[in-house]
């Protein structure tokens, strides 16, 4: 059994082939998808996604830190809305981005802050997006650690103290693609750090590993990810299956 702990399976780039897409993965041995949100605009293809798949998909709620703007409260009460209406397995993803624009970083730090609240009020694991913004994630996670704060810091991609660090706050790190690109770095270090702590994701459909590096990402290329940590751990294929499988359990208590 493998599972991706991160997969926009809604997104507009599997519309052609979805049905196909997911089977090749359930081939390939992915038998759980956990799919993070973006914003209120993808909800209803999330829940058409759930509802198609009931015994594979695995939502999240969460307000993406690319789509904090200048309604960003608007969003948040959406995303509230729906926690307190139904049952999800993480608030996810959510975080702060810099590479696009620094314009709304109050804004997200606010909404991280928030959603972090939320997340340990229902008990609920964080799936953290973090982009050239490690310094401000840590300052607010060092604000809010403690027991209930634990999740995954999705699409590791940080330095081996990073790494580390990001461990000490109850955090899983989402291995994916990058660990199989040769100016990754990830993979210089990672064995460093014990397989108890790490996760399997994709990210589809970005972040497509080597050798689909530049093309659409899909859950069965999750794969090559695996080829590569049995490597970097000197552990068979079904072993690091296995490890990062209960890893995420440990996680989503699922």
């Amino acid at each position: 059994m493998i599972t991706d702990t991160h997969t926009h399976l809604y997104s507009e780039q599997f519309d052609e082939d979805r049905k196909e897409m997911i089977n090749r993965a359930k081939e390939a041995g992915v038998s759980r998808f956990f799919i993070p949100a973006i914003d209120s605009s993808y909800t209803d293809r999330m829940l058409d996604l759930e509802k198609n798949f009931p015994e594979d998909i695995f939502l999240m709620m969460g307000l993406h830190p690319t789509s904090v703007n200048e309604n960003y409260l608007e969003e948040l009460a959406l995303v509230k809305e729906w926690l307190d209406k139904r049952n999800f397995y993480a608030i996810g993803e959510i975080g702060i981005d810099l590479y696009w624009d620094k314009t709304f970083l109050q804004q997200q730090q606010d909404a991280f802050r928030t959603q972090i609240k939320w997340a340990k009020e229902k008990k609920l694991p964080i799936v953290i997006h973090c982009r050239e913004a490690f310094d401000e994630i840590f300052e607010i996670l060092e604000e809010e650690k403690g027991n209930e704060l634990f999740g995954i810091f999705h699409c590791f991609s940080g330095t081996l103290e990073q790494a580390k660090k990001a461990i000490s706050y109850n955090m899983k790190l989402g291995i994916g693609g990058v660990v199989t690109f040769k100016n990754g770095k990830i993979d210089t270090f990672l064995n460093q750090i014990d397989s108890k702590h790490i996760v399997l994701e994709t990210d589809a459909p970005y972040l497509a590993p080597t050798p689909y590096r530049g093309k659409r990402n899909e859950s069965s290329y999750i794969t090559n990810v695996v080829d590569k940590l049995v490597d970097i751990y000197g552990k068979s294929f079904q072993e690091i299956s296995e490890i990062t499988t209960q890893n995420s359990k440990e996680v989503f208590g699922v």
